[in-house]
C-alpha cells in the first residue's frame, strides 16, 4: 500500500479495531460520558483528543513518537486548564494523577529497555543458531516455534517472550521476518500469558485481588483454539516470504555465560514479581520493584559479558512512544463499565488493542461479575490486533521498524483478529459464561511487569 490510497486504507483498518469494540460495548460508550467536560455528539473531548492521537499514529507510522508526544502534550493542556484531571484541577491534580501512575511507568520503561539488552545477550548466545537443528524444515518449524513462544510466555513475561521469539526468528529465517508472522509472535506471546496468573500483568492483578488462579485458567481454551487457527496461515505466510534454515552451520558453540545472564534476569523478574505483587501486594504501587530487579541483574552481569549499550538511544525512542500512550489513556475519563457480559467482556478485548488494558481490568474488578477466564482472555489477546496494541508489539517493533505500520499490520495479520472472534465464542460454546459474584471489596495493587497491553497492551 503507498499513495494517498494507502494512507486511507491504514487508517480506517487502524481504527477498525476501536469502533468494533464500541459497537460492542455500547454502554461503555455512554458510560464515558458520565465525566464532566465538553462533548461532541454526546463524546468527551479527551475521547476525540485520544483517537486523533491513535488516528496520527496510524497514518504517520514514520512518525509515531512525534505525533504521541504532540497528542499527549494537548490531552494534558487540554485537562490543566479546561477540565481538570480525575484527582483535581489544575497542576496539584496533574502532580496527583503521576504520582497515581509513576511505578506503572517506571516498571514499563525499565523492562523495554531492560529485555532490549537481554534479547541481545540471547541473540549472542548462538542458541538461535542452532534451533534449527530441532525445527522441522517447513512451514511446521514456524509454528512450532510460535507454541514455543506461547508456553514461554505463560510463566515469563510477555515482552520478554516476545523478544526471544523475534529473536530466533530473525535468526532462523535469515533476517527476513513477515510482517503477519510478527503479529503471530506477538499473538502467540499474548495468548500464553492469558490463562496464567503469572504470565500477563491482567491475570496478576487478578489474583492479588483475591480471584483463584484457577478461575482464569480456562482462557486457555479460548487461547489455544486462538492459537490453533492464526498459527498455521502465519507459518505459511512466513515460509513462502523466507524459508526457515533447513542446516545450521557447522562449528556454532553455544555462549553459556551468556545464557546463564539471560536466565539470572528472567529470574530476577519473577522473583521480583512474586515478591512484591504477591507475598507483599501493599508494596507493589509504592516502587518498581520489578524494572528495577531486572537492571540489578544485568549491571551485576555487566563484568561477565558487556551489554550491547548502542541499542539503547532507538530502543528509548520506541519506549517513550509506548509511555506516551499508556499516560494519554490513563487521562481517558472512563469512570464505569458496561453491566458485565460476555458481549461486554468481547468488546473489551476490542477496547484494550487501542486502550490500556490495566485500567480496564482494574475496573472490571471493582465492578465484579465476570467471568474471569472471559475477561482474562480478551484484555489478555485483544492488543496482539494492532502493533502498538500491547507492550510487546512495542517491543517487538523496536527490533523489526517494518512492523510500524497499523494497516500492513491488520492486513497481513488478518489472522489474528479472526483467531481472536474464534477463540472467545469457542470458549462460549465449549464452556458457557460463568460468571463470578464479587469476590472481595478490596482495593486492586496495580501489578506491573509480567506484561502491560496499552492502548492496550
Amino acid at each position: 500500500m503507498t499513495g494517498v490510497t494507502g494512507r486511507i486504507i491504514t487508517a480506517a483498518l487502524a481504527v477498525l479495531i476501536a469502533i468494533c469494540g464500541l459497537g460492542a460495548t455500547p454502554a461503555l460508550a455512554a458510560g464515558v460520558a458520565v465525566a464532566e467536560g465538553p462533548a461532541l455528539f454526546g463524546i468527551p473531548i479527551d475521547f476525540l483528543l485520544f483517537g486523533a492521537t491513535l488516528l496520527g499514529v496510524a497514518l504517520f507510522h514514520h512518525h509515531t513518537l512525534r505525533v504521541a508526544l504532540t497528542g499527549l502534550t494537548v490531552i494534558v493542556a487540554y485537562k490543566l486548564f479546561i477540565t481538570g484531571f480525575k484527582f483535581g484541577p489544575g497542576l496539584p491534580g496533574l502532580v496527583t494523577h503521576l504520582g497515581h501512575e509513576w511505578v506503572i511507568l517506571s516498571n514499563l520503561f525499565m523492562l523495554l529497555m531492560g529485555f532490549a539488552l537481554l534479547s541481545k545477550h540471547f541473540e549472542e548466545s548462538r542458541v538461535p543458531a542452532v534451533l534449527p537443528r530441532f525445527l522441522p524444515d517447513d512451514w511446521k518449524g514456524g509454528l512450532v516455534l510460535l507454541f514455543m513462544i506461547f508456553v514461554l510466555s505463560s510463566f515469563l513475561d510477555n515482552i520478554a517472550a516476545a523478544l526471544i521469539g523475534g529473536t530466533i526468528a530473525g535468526t532462523v529465517f535469515k533476517g527476513k521476518v513477515h510482517i503477519g508472522y510478527l503479529a503471530a509472535i506477538v499473538a502467540a506471546s499474548n495468548a500464553g500469558g492469558s490463562g496464567s496468573v503469572v504470565g500477563d500483568t491482567t491475570t496478576t492483578m487478578m489474583w492479588i485481588d483475591g480471584v483463584d488462579p484457577l478461575d482464569v485458567l480456562h482462557a486457555y481454551v479460548g487461547a489455544l483454539v486462538a492459537m490453533a487457527f492464526f498459527g498455521i496461515p502465519a507459518a505459511i505466510q512466513q515460509q513462502r516470504y523466507s524459508p526457515i534454515i533447513k542446516d545450521p552451520p557447522r562449528g556454532i558453540h553455544v555462549d553459556w555465560t551468556r545464557v546463564g545472564i539471560v536466565a539470572s534476569i528472567l529470574a530476577a523478574a519473577i522473583a521480583a514479581n512474586v515478591i512484591a505483587n504477591v507475598r507483599y501486594p501493599e508494596l507493589s504501587d509504592k516502587f518498581p520493584f520489578i524494572g528495577a530487579a531486572v537492571w540489578a541483574a544485568i549491571l551485576l552481569a555487566t563484568p561477565l559479558r558487556r551489554p550491547e549499550w548502542s541499542l539503547m538511544p532507538e530502543t528509548f525512542k520506541g519506549s517513550m512512544f509506548l509511555l506516551s500512550l499508556v499516560l494519554c489513556a490513563s487521562l481517558m475519563p472512563v469512570e464505569k463499565l458496561p453491566d458485565a457480559s460476555w458481549h461486554a467482556a468481547l468488546g473489551l478485548g476490542f477496547v484494550s488493542a487501542v486502550f490500556d488494558n490495566i485500567p480496564l481490568t482494574a475496573l472490571a474488578l471493582k465492578q465484579g461479575g465476570y467471568d474471569w477466564g472471559f475477561l482474562a482472555y480478551a484484555v489478555g489477546f485483544g492488543g496482539s490486533m494492532i502493533w502498538f496494541g500491547s507492550s510487546a508489539g512495542v517491543a517487538l517493533s523496536n527490533m523489526y521498524p517494518e512492523a510500524k505500520d497499523a494497516g500492513r499490520w491488520l492486513f497481513h495479520g488478518w489472522h489474528v483478529t479472526v483467531a481472536y472472534v474464534l477463540g472467545f465464542f469457542a470458549l462460549l460454546w465449549i464452556l458457557g459464561w460463568q460468571p463470578h459474584p464479587k469476590h472481595k471489596a478490596a482495593p486492586v495493587a496495580p501489578a506491573v511487569g509480567v506484561g502491560i497491553a496499552v492502548p492496550a497492551r
